[in-house]
């Protein structure tokens, strides 16, 4: 009897040894399957299975002006070649942003003026962190007298104010700062607008968890993050553009990017309605409009005398979706940059009264001094 239960003991452990590195080796595999299927959002594009209409436009209706673009390089730019590349596209006209100062904007005046000086403006930039400076305020004043002289058309203001600009003992420089205040009157004297991007998207300052719309953005771009505990919250920096909306009615605004509150059409209409020197454009923000296109045509054919056109980034097939979300009725159909939508796009089939206004009008009633007869269409 102890033989048989001596026997049974090794046949019993000879079993659960099996089972126990089968089971190991069946969890080995199993994790190892979980592995080759597992698959990270950013790789994940899935082809629609839609039987939909598809209209691609690689040219706009008609011809327009990009009030938001960006060519660092401008004083040395091919502008033949450029030109080309616009004529593609229909762009009659392109105002860059990126002018700076001193020798950089005379050289870019200088090659506009001998090689496309129909086609191209420029906008002013302006160091605020020189704030500090003896006779700052008579400087940048000067500086935005000469540089209309020289046919600047505007001042850019980008979102370094108000976020990251310091002055000399290393404080936030404010958007609304006194000290600045002469610079929106000089805007406002010479009659050209001023073109600012105050803030951030709103998600960027919200936990980067698996609610936050923007959390694929924040991963590739971890800097864009606004850590709350150490910024100023999103709703200070747009209450501090705001004010100086509210304190400078003689100058002009063009809220950048929708002032950032593309995904809350109504706040911006109610915005714009508040304050009447402010205009619009949607550079980089055509994600937001693309997705909801009902309550996004309605603001357009309402506030179409506000709108303007605009790109940001210079890419010539990134324009193609933007003509085909403002002239299309076209469903579901894909944004050109994932991490900045990774929802789909319906397009508006905006009327051609307000695609003219949008594309073209409005920036010529802002901007006469371009060249009206390269839109009549």
């Amino acid at each position: 009897m102890r033989k048989f239960f001596s026997q049974l003991f090794i046949l019993l452990k000879i079993v659960f040894s099996i089972l126990f590195i089968g089971g190991i080796i069946y969890y080995i595999i199993d994790k190892i399957q979980e592995k080759d299927n597992l698959m990270d959002i950013e790789e994940y594009n899935p082809k629609s299975t839609l039987i939909i209409k598809e209209t691609p436009i690689k040219k706009a209706k008609y011809s327009f002006i990009d009030v938001h673009n960006h060519q660092f390089d401008m004083p040395i730019k091919d502008l033949n070649k450029l030109v080309k590349e616009m004529d593609s596209l229909n762009m009659g006209f392109m105002i860059n942003l990126s002018g700076f100062r001193g020798l950089y904007l005379k050289k870019s005046l200088e090659n506009i003026k001998k090689n496309a000086p129909t086609r191209f403006g420029l906008f002013l930039n302006i160091d605020f962190e020189s704030i500090d400076d003896i006779n700052f305020e008579e400087k940048q004043v000067a500086l935005i007298d000469s540089a209309y002289a020289a046919g600047v058309m505007g001042l850019k203001v980008y979102k370094t104010l108000g976020l990251t600009s310091r002055d000399l003992n290393g404080n936030r420089i404010a958007v609304n700062d006194l000290r600045l205040d002469p610079i929106w009157k000089a805007c406002g004297d010479n009659n050209i607008p001023v073109l600012i991007h105050s803030a951030e998207p709103e998600s960027f300052w919200k936990p980067k968890d698996k609610f936050n719309e923007r959390w694929l953005e924040l991963r590739q771009k971890p800097n864009r993050y606004r850590d709350p505990a150490i910024n100023p919250s999103f709703e200070e920096v747009l209450a501090e553009q705001h004010d100086i909306f509210k304190k400078h009615p003689n100058t002009t605004f063009i809220n950048a990017h929708l002032g950032w509150m593309g995904n809350d059409l109504d706040r911006l209409e109610t915005h714009l309605d508040t304050y009447p020197n402010v205009m619009t454009e949607i550079g980089a923000v055509l994600a937001e409009l693309g997705r909801q296109p009902k309550r996004a045509r309605s603001f357009f054919i309402d506030y179409q005398d506000r709108i303007l056109f605009g790109k940001d980034s210079y890419k010539v097939s990134e324009y193609h979706t933007y003509f085909r979300v403002l002239e299309t009725d076209d469903e579901y159909f894909d944004y050109y940059r994932k991490r900045h939508a990774h929802w789909k796009m319906y397009g508006l089939a905006l009327p051609d009264s307000v695609l003219q206004k949008l594309y073209y009008k409005n920036a010529l009633n802002l901007f006469p001094s371009i060249n009206q007869s390269l839109f009549k269409n």
